[in-house]
This record gives structure tokens, sequence and C-alpha cells, in this order.
């Protein structure tokens, strides 16, 4: 079983929505993935995921209600096999916490995205907080999700 873990600033709308996404995506392609989110700060720690994510991934049939905001830990980097970062700052975050010796892969989420589609050129998933744009952030994760789902369905090489 692969393990995924989503890394973003606090938790509640970037990462949450990525672990919905791929979760429905991996349970409709049969595979069998172990799938959580996190984020590098703390202050929502315990919290939903914000309203406008919840609403946003509900018309299009994804379920953040039960998710619940959390730090990252040093655990993670062993619980975990591949932690994907929504944009650079998160990616600098994990790495700068990432205990010696620790197994777990640290990416850039939008590096899994091999054609050249929206958000390709920036590689980083905005923040909805600040850009308001929901629906713009769900089609990179969705993207990238469909990606990361034909990665994992590559041979091991």
């Amino acid at each position: 079983m692969t393990r995924v873990l989503f890394l973003c600033l606090g938790n509640i709308c970037r990462s949450p929505t990525a672990e919905a996404v791929l979760r429905r995506m991996a349970e409709e392609a049969g595979h069998d993935l172990a799938i959580d989110s996190c984020g590098t700060g703390d202050w929502h720690k315990g919290e939903p995921p914000d309203r406008r994510a919840i609403a946003a991934a509900a018309r299009r049939g994804y379920d953040l209600t039960p998710l619940r905001a959390r730090q990252l830990t040093p655990e993670d980097f062993t619980r975990f096999d591949l932690i994907l970062a929504m944009d650079r700052s998160n990616l600098r975050g994990a790495e700068a916490r990432r205990p010696d010796g620790a197994g777990a892969r640290v990416e850039l989420f939008l590096s899994l995205i091999d054609e050249k589609g929206p958000g390709a050129k920036s590689m980083d998933v905005p923040d909805p907080w600040y850009t308001g744009d929901f629906d713009g952030t769900l089609d990179l994760i969705e993207t990238g999700c469909r990606a990361l789902i034909r990665r994992l369905a590559q041979p091991a090489q």
C-alpha cells in the first residue's frame, strides 16, 4: 500500500481538498492507498476545512466535512511514502522539518503533471484562502491527482 500525505500551509483549503480528490480517484481506479493531509502551521489544528473549500468540493461530489486540520509531525516522514507539498514554501517547510534518515519522498505536488496543463508553469497550487479562486484550485488539484494516479499505475522502475 502506498501512503500519500498532502501538505499545505494551514490544512484547511488545498491539502484537505487534495486528500478528498485523491481518495475518490484512487477508489475509482482500484488503488489501495493510505491518504492524509496536514499543514506546516498549527493555527487551524482540529478545525474543519474552510467553508468555501467545502462548498467548491461539494459541487463536484467531494466531501471534506469529516476532515480536521493537523500539523506536520516528524513521524509523518516515516509513516508516509510520499509527501506532496502544494507550493515551494510548503516544500521548504517540509524539508526543514525532515528528521535525519527519514525515508519519505517529499515533492512539489504539481511536479507530477507530465503535460503542459494549467499550473504546470508555476508548479505551485495557489492558496485560495488568499486568491478566493477555490474552483481554480480544485481544477489544479484534480489535474495533479490524475497525474498521480497515472504514475501509480506505472510499473515500479
